[in-house]
Protein backbone atom coordinates (compact mmCIF):
# COMPACT_ATOMS: atom_id res chain seq x y z
CA UNK A 1 0.00 0.00 0.00
CA UNK A 2 1.58 3.59 -1.11
CA UNK A 3 1.41 5.57 2.51
CA UNK A 4 2.10 8.83 0.75
CA UNK A 5 -1.16 9.95 0.56
CA UNK A 6 -1.73 9.28 4.12
CA UNK A 7 1.28 11.05 4.83
CA UNK A 8 0.04 14.17 3.18
CA UNK A 9 -3.00 14.36 5.04
CA UNK A 10 -0.93 13.84 8.38
CA UNK A 11 1.52 17.02 7.18
CA UNK A 12 -1.85 18.63 6.39
CA UNK A 13 -3.32 17.97 9.96
CA UNK A 14 -0.20 18.82 11.40
CA UNK A 15 -0.67 22.26 10.14
CA UNK A 16 -3.67 22.99 11.23
CA UNK A 17 -2.87 21.89 15.16
CA UNK A 18 -0.26 24.36 15.24
CA UNK A 19 -2.52 27.42 13.92
CA UNK A 20 -4.82 26.15 16.63
CA UNK A 21 -2.42 26.04 19.29
CA UNK A 22 -1.43 29.07 18.54
CA UNK A 23 -4.69 30.66 18.68
CA UNK A 24 -6.05 32.86 21.70
CA UNK A 25 -7.72 30.98 24.23
CA UNK A 26 -6.75 27.30 23.21
CA UNK A 27 -6.27 26.69 26.87
CA UNK A 28 -9.10 27.72 28.10
CA UNK A 29 -10.55 24.35 27.85
CA UNK A 30 -7.71 22.20 29.26
CA UNK A 31 -9.18 18.50 28.26
CA UNK A 32 -9.22 19.94 24.57
CA UNK A 33 -6.09 21.29 25.08
CA UNK A 34 -4.68 18.13 26.48
CA UNK A 35 -5.84 16.09 23.64
CA UNK A 36 -4.94 18.44 21.01
CA UNK A 37 -1.43 18.33 22.28
CA UNK A 38 -1.00 14.95 22.45
CA UNK A 39 -2.39 14.59 18.86
CA UNK A 40 0.13 17.19 17.69
CA UNK A 41 2.77 15.26 19.73
CA UNK A 42 1.90 11.80 17.54
CA UNK A 43 1.57 13.55 14.15
CA UNK A 44 5.24 15.44 14.57
CA UNK A 45 6.22 12.23 15.34
CA UNK A 46 5.02 10.25 12.99
CA UNK A 47 5.98 12.27 10.43
CA UNK A 48 9.86 11.98 11.93
CA UNK A 49 9.81 8.76 11.50
CA UNK A 50 8.53 8.67 7.80
CA UNK A 51 11.29 11.45 6.74
CA UNK A 52 14.54 9.24 8.80
CA UNK A 53 12.59 5.81 6.53
CA UNK A 54 12.83 8.16 3.48
CA UNK A 55 17.22 8.73 4.15
CA UNK A 56 17.35 5.43 5.23
CA UNK A 57 16.28 3.97 2.23
CA UNK A 58 17.85 6.09 0.24
CA UNK A 59 21.16 5.50 1.79
CA UNK A 60 20.44 2.10 1.61
CA UNK A 61 20.23 2.47 -2.27
CA UNK A 62 23.47 4.32 -2.30
CA UNK A 63 25.02 1.64 -0.88
CA UNK A 64 24.05 -1.05 -2.77
CA UNK A 65 25.22 1.20 -5.66
CA UNK A 66 28.80 1.23 -3.75
CA UNK A 67 28.70 -2.02 -2.99
CA UNK A 68 29.09 -3.11 -6.74
CA UNK A 69 31.62 -0.41 -7.79
CA UNK A 70 35.18 -0.38 -9.07
CA UNK A 71 36.64 0.86 -5.75
CA UNK A 72 36.84 -2.55 -3.64
CA UNK A 73 37.80 -0.44 0.17
CA UNK A 74 34.65 1.58 -0.68
CA UNK A 75 32.32 -1.22 -1.43
CA UNK A 76 33.60 -2.97 1.57
CA UNK A 77 32.56 -0.04 4.07
CA UNK A 78 29.11 0.22 1.97
CA UNK A 79 28.46 -3.60 2.61
CA UNK A 80 29.54 -3.47 5.98
CA UNK A 81 26.68 -0.86 6.78
CA UNK A 82 23.72 -2.22 4.70
CA UNK A 83 22.62 -4.87 7.39
CA UNK A 84 22.09 -2.19 10.17
CA UNK A 85 20.45 0.09 7.31
CA UNK A 86 17.67 -2.51 6.50
CA UNK A 87 17.11 -3.39 10.25
CA UNK A 88 16.41 0.48 10.70
CA UNK A 89 14.40 0.43 7.45
CA UNK A 90 11.78 -2.67 8.99
CA UNK A 91 11.63 -0.90 12.44
CA UNK A 92 11.06 2.49 11.24
CA UNK A 93 8.18 1.24 8.69
CA UNK A 94 6.51 -0.85 11.92
CA UNK A 95 6.76 2.40 13.70
CA UNK A 96 4.83 4.38 10.61
CA UNK A 97 2.12 1.67 10.29
CA UNK A 98 1.62 2.24 13.59
CA UNK A 99 1.38 5.34 13.67
CA UNK A 100 -0.93 5.60 11.12
CA UNK A 101 -3.46 3.23 12.74
CA UNK A 102 -6.50 4.63 14.07
CA UNK A 103 -5.76 6.33 17.96
CA UNK A 104 -6.92 4.51 20.77
CA UNK A 105 -7.05 7.02 23.63
CA UNK A 106 -7.06 3.92 26.52
CA UNK A 107 -3.51 3.24 25.37
CA UNK A 108 -2.71 7.27 26.76
CA UNK A 109 -3.92 6.54 29.81
CA UNK A 110 -2.69 5.20 33.23
CA UNK A 111 -3.91 1.95 34.54
CA UNK A 112 -5.55 0.13 37.57
CA UNK A 113 -4.39 -3.41 38.16
CA UNK A 114 -6.18 -6.13 40.15
CA UNK A 115 -4.67 -9.52 41.12
CA UNK A 116 -6.93 -11.92 42.51
CA UNK A 117 -5.50 -15.45 44.17
CA UNK A 118 -7.56 -18.34 42.13
CA UNK A 119 -7.39 -22.15 42.92
CA UNK A 120 -4.56 -23.23 44.93
CA UNK A 121 -5.26 -21.90 47.95
CA UNK A 122 -2.30 -20.31 49.73
CA UNK A 123 -0.29 -20.88 46.63
CA UNK A 124 -2.27 -18.92 44.82
CA UNK A 125 -1.96 -15.93 47.58
CA UNK A 126 1.39 -16.37 46.85
CA UNK A 127 1.71 -16.41 43.18
CA UNK A 128 -0.51 -13.42 43.52
CA UNK A 129 2.57 -11.39 45.76
CA UNK A 130 4.81 -12.72 42.98
CA UNK A 131 2.53 -11.36 39.97
CA UNK A 132 2.36 -8.06 41.69
CA UNK A 133 5.82 -7.72 42.60
CA UNK A 134 6.92 -8.83 38.94
CA UNK A 135 4.40 -5.90 37.46
CA UNK A 136 5.80 -3.45 40.31
CA UNK A 137 9.65 -4.24 38.64
CA UNK A 138 8.56 -3.87 35.63
CA UNK A 139 6.56 -0.28 35.69
CA UNK A 140 10.16 1.00 37.81
CA UNK A 141 12.03 -0.42 35.04
CA UNK A 142 9.96 1.85 32.84
CA UNK A 143 10.15 4.63 35.18
CA UNK A 144 6.50 4.62 35.79
CA UNK A 145 5.02 5.13 39.48
CA UNK A 146 2.99 2.44 41.40
CA UNK A 147 0.34 3.57 43.81
CA UNK A 148 -1.09 1.01 46.36
CA UNK A 149 -4.58 1.42 46.43
CA UNK A 150 -5.93 -2.11 48.51
CA UNK A 151 -4.89 -5.14 49.27
CA UNK A 152 -6.04 -7.90 51.58
CA UNK A 153 -3.41 -10.84 52.76
CA UNK A 154 -3.77 -14.36 53.40
CA UNK A 155 -2.61 -16.15 56.30
CA UNK A 156 0.91 -16.96 54.84
CA UNK A 157 1.63 -13.65 53.71
CA UNK A 158 0.25 -13.73 49.52
CA UNK A 159 -2.44 -11.38 48.46
CA UNK A 160 -5.60 -13.17 48.78
CA UNK A 161 -6.62 -9.28 46.47
CA UNK A 162 -4.65 -6.51 45.54
CA UNK A 163 -4.89 -3.47 43.70
CA UNK A 164 -2.38 -0.95 42.54
CA UNK A 165 -2.81 1.77 40.25
CA UNK A 166 0.59 2.52 37.52
CA UNK A 167 1.04 6.48 36.78
CA UNK A 168 3.26 6.96 33.55
CA UNK A 169 3.74 7.06 29.69
CA UNK A 170 1.18 5.18 27.76
CA UNK A 171 0.91 2.94 30.53
CA UNK A 172 -2.10 1.02 29.34
CA UNK A 173 -0.60 0.28 26.08
CA UNK A 174 2.24 -1.82 27.34
CA UNK A 175 0.13 -3.92 30.10
CA UNK A 176 -3.42 -4.65 28.58
CA UNK A 177 -2.33 -7.63 27.79
CA UNK A 178 -2.19 -8.96 31.28
CA UNK A 179 -5.80 -9.14 31.74
CA UNK A 180 -6.81 -12.60 32.11
CA UNK A 181 -5.83 -16.19 34.13
CA UNK A 182 -2.06 -17.13 35.03
CA UNK A 183 -0.95 -20.40 35.99
CA UNK A 184 1.89 -21.24 37.80
CA UNK A 185 3.44 -24.79 38.21
CA UNK A 186 6.31 -24.98 40.84
CA UNK A 187 6.82 -27.18 44.13
CA UNK A 188 5.52 -25.19 46.86
CA UNK A 189 7.32 -24.25 49.86
CA UNK A 190 4.82 -26.64 52.24
CA UNK A 191 5.58 -29.43 49.90
CA UNK A 192 7.61 -31.75 51.74
CA UNK A 193 7.29 -34.69 48.74
CA UNK A 194 8.83 -32.59 46.05
CA UNK A 195 5.39 -32.26 44.05
CA UNK A 196 4.38 -30.14 41.75
CA UNK A 197 1.22 -28.15 42.29
CA UNK A 198 -0.54 -26.10 40.03
CA UNK A 199 -2.28 -22.76 41.15
CA UNK A 200 -3.73 -20.07 39.29
CA UNK A 201 -4.59 -15.51 39.94
CA UNK A 202 -6.31 -13.62 37.91
CA UNK A 203 -5.16 -9.97 36.42
CA UNK A 204 -7.55 -7.21 34.95
CA UNK A 205 -5.55 -4.55 33.78
CA UNK A 206 -8.26 -1.36 33.77
CA UNK A 207 -7.53 1.79 31.99
CA UNK A 208 -8.13 5.09 34.67
CA UNK A 209 -11.42 6.39 33.80
CA UNK A 210 -12.03 9.98 33.81
CA UNK A 211 -15.18 11.83 34.87
CA UNK A 212 -16.53 12.37 31.42
CA UNK A 213 -15.88 9.08 30.47
CA UNK A 214 -18.46 7.45 33.00
CA UNK A 215 -21.11 9.26 35.26
CA UNK A 216 -21.97 8.64 38.25
CA UNK A 217 -24.91 9.61 40.04
CA UNK A 218 -25.56 9.35 43.40
CA UNK A 219 -28.98 7.71 43.61
CA UNK A 220 -27.43 5.07 41.61
CA UNK A 221 -24.65 4.78 44.49
CA UNK A 222 -24.80 3.38 47.81
CA UNK A 223 -21.91 3.96 49.85
CA UNK A 224 -20.79 2.49 53.14
CA UNK A 225 -18.48 3.09 55.80
CA UNK A 226 -16.83 0.09 57.70
CA UNK A 227 -14.14 -1.07 59.66
CA UNK A 228 -10.99 -1.77 58.03
CA UNK A 229 -9.78 -5.53 58.66
CA UNK A 230 -6.49 -7.67 58.14
CA UNK A 231 -3.08 -6.60 58.75
CA UNK A 232 -2.47 -3.35 58.86
CA UNK A 233 -1.15 -1.70 62.34
CA UNK A 234 -3.51 -0.59 64.78
CA UNK A 235 -4.89 2.40 63.16
CA UNK A 236 -6.36 0.44 60.06
CA UNK A 237 -8.11 -1.89 63.33
CA UNK A 238 -9.54 0.71 64.85
CA UNK A 239 -11.38 2.96 62.76
CA UNK A 240 -13.72 2.97 60.64
CA UNK A 241 -12.09 3.80 57.39
CA UNK A 242 -12.96 1.26 54.84
CA UNK A 243 -15.31 2.26 52.35
CA UNK A 244 -18.07 0.12 50.70
CA UNK A 245 -19.41 1.36 47.11
CA UNK A 246 -21.91 -0.62 45.10
CA UNK A 247 -22.95 0.55 41.27
CA UNK A 248 -26.49 -0.03 41.85
CA UNK A 249 -27.91 -0.43 38.49
CA UNK A 250 -24.95 -3.13 37.76
CA UNK A 251 -24.37 -4.39 41.35
CA UNK A 252 -20.37 -3.75 41.05
CA UNK A 253 -19.24 -3.59 44.34
CA UNK A 254 -15.74 -2.12 45.54
CA UNK A 255 -14.15 -1.80 48.52
CA UNK A 256 -11.01 0.22 50.14
CA UNK A 257 -9.31 0.34 52.88
CA UNK A 258 -5.35 1.21 52.55
CA UNK A 259 -5.85 4.62 52.76
CA UNK A 260 -5.74 6.61 56.35
CA UNK A 261 -8.72 8.17 55.84
CA UNK A 262 -12.79 7.58 54.91
CA UNK A 263 -12.34 10.58 52.44
CA UNK A 264 -9.41 9.11 50.62
CA UNK A 265 -10.60 5.35 50.60
CA UNK A 266 -13.78 6.89 48.92
CA UNK A 267 -11.97 8.55 46.58
CA UNK A 268 -9.90 5.23 45.14
CA UNK A 269 -13.31 3.31 45.62
CA UNK A 270 -15.24 5.78 43.22
CA UNK A 271 -11.64 5.78 40.50
CA UNK A 272 -11.96 1.64 40.89
CA UNK A 273 -15.01 1.94 40.04
CA UNK A 274 -14.89 4.22 36.85
CA UNK A 275 -12.81 1.61 35.86
CA UNK A 276 -14.65 -1.32 36.20
CA UNK A 277 -18.10 0.75 34.10
CA UNK A 278 -15.27 1.65 31.75
CA UNK A 279 -14.22 -1.53 31.34
CA UNK A 280 -17.34 -2.87 30.79
CA UNK A 281 -18.73 -0.69 28.46
CA UNK A 282 -15.15 -1.32 26.30
CA UNK A 283 -15.82 -5.10 26.53
CA UNK A 284 -18.95 -4.60 24.47
CA UNK A 285 -17.11 -2.66 22.24
CA UNK A 286 -14.70 -5.14 21.99
CA UNK A 287 -17.29 -7.73 19.98
CA UNK A 288 -16.78 -6.11 16.74
CA UNK A 289 -12.70 -7.03 17.24
CA UNK A 290 -11.53 -9.72 15.83
CA UNK A 291 -11.56 -13.36 17.78
CA UNK A 292 -7.20 -13.00 17.22
CA UNK A 293 -7.39 -9.65 19.16
CA UNK A 294 -10.15 -10.37 21.33
CA UNK A 295 -7.74 -13.49 22.53
CA UNK A 296 -4.75 -11.05 23.17
CA UNK A 297 -6.15 -7.77 24.49
CA UNK A 298 -8.82 -10.10 26.50
CA UNK A 299 -11.38 -7.74 28.97
CA UNK A 300 -9.96 -8.95 32.04
CA UNK A 301 -12.01 -11.93 32.15
CA UNK A 302 -11.48 -14.28 34.51
CA UNK A 303 -12.35 -17.29 32.50
CA UNK A 304 -8.88 -16.69 30.04
CA UNK A 305 -5.93 -18.20 30.96
CA UNK A 306 -3.08 -16.68 29.05
CA UNK A 307 -0.25 -17.68 30.17
CA UNK A 308 1.60 -20.47 32.19
CA UNK A 309 4.95 -20.35 34.58
CA UNK A 310 6.57 -22.99 34.86
CA UNK A 311 9.59 -23.12 37.69
CA UNK A 312 10.62 -26.40 37.94
CA UNK A 313 11.61 -25.95 33.90
CA UNK A 314 12.24 -22.06 33.98
CA UNK A 315 9.41 -21.69 31.45
CA UNK A 316 7.29 -19.14 30.69
CA UNK A 317 4.42 -19.67 28.00
CA UNK A 318 2.16 -17.18 26.50
CA UNK A 319 -0.77 -19.39 24.78
CA UNK A 320 -2.50 -16.42 23.20
CA UNK A 321 1.00 -16.03 20.34
CA UNK A 322 2.95 -19.26 21.16
CA UNK A 323 5.59 -17.85 22.88
CA UNK A 324 8.20 -19.84 24.80
CA UNK A 325 11.19 -19.18 27.06
CA UNK A 326 13.31 -20.25 29.25
CA UNK A 327 14.11 -17.47 31.37
CA UNK A 328 11.23 -17.48 34.00
CA UNK A 329 13.61 -16.63 36.45
CA UNK A 330 14.20 -13.11 35.04
CA UNK A 331 10.58 -12.32 34.08
CA UNK A 332 9.31 -13.39 37.64
CA UNK A 333 11.93 -10.34 38.60
CA UNK A 334 10.05 -7.60 36.06
CA UNK A 335 11.85 -8.57 32.57
CA UNK A 336 8.40 -8.48 30.85
CA UNK A 337 9.72 -6.87 27.85
CA UNK A 338 10.29 -10.01 25.59
CA UNK A 339 6.71 -11.09 26.21
CA UNK A 340 5.06 -7.36 25.69
CA UNK A 341 7.35 -6.93 22.75
CA UNK A 342 5.58 -10.36 21.07
CA UNK A 343 2.31 -9.86 22.27
CA UNK A 344 2.29 -6.08 20.46
CA UNK A 345 3.60 -7.04 17.04
CA UNK A 346 0.81 -9.66 17.10
CA UNK A 347 -1.56 -7.37 18.26
CA UNK A 348 -0.30 -4.78 15.47
CA UNK A 349 -0.11 -7.04 12.54
CA UNK A 350 -4.09 -7.92 13.15
CA UNK A 351 -4.76 -4.18 13.40
CA UNK A 352 -2.51 -3.46 10.26
CA UNK A 353 -4.15 -6.06 8.41
CA UNK A 354 -7.88 -4.91 9.46
CA UNK A 355 -7.13 -1.42 8.24
CA UNK A 356 -5.43 -2.35 4.76
CA UNK A 357 -2.54 -0.73 5.84
CA UNK A 358 0.23 -3.66 6.09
Amino acid sequence: MDLAPLIDRKRLRLTELEQEMASDGFFADSRRAADLTREYNRTRDLLASWDRLGAARAQLADNRGLAKGDDSDLAALAEEEIPALETEIVALEVSVQYALLPHDPTEDRDALVEIRAGTGGDEASLFAMDLARMYQRYAEGRGWRVEMIDASLSEVGGYKEVVFKVTGDEVFRFLKYESGVHRVQRVPTTETQGRIHTSTATVAVLPEAEEVDVELRPEDLHIQATRSGGPGGQHVNTTDSAVQVTHLPTGIFVKCQEGRSQGKNKERALEILRAKLLEARLREEAEKYSAHRRSLIGSGGREEKIRTYNFPQNRLTDHRVGLTLYNLDRVIEGDLAPVVEALQASDMADRLHEAGIA
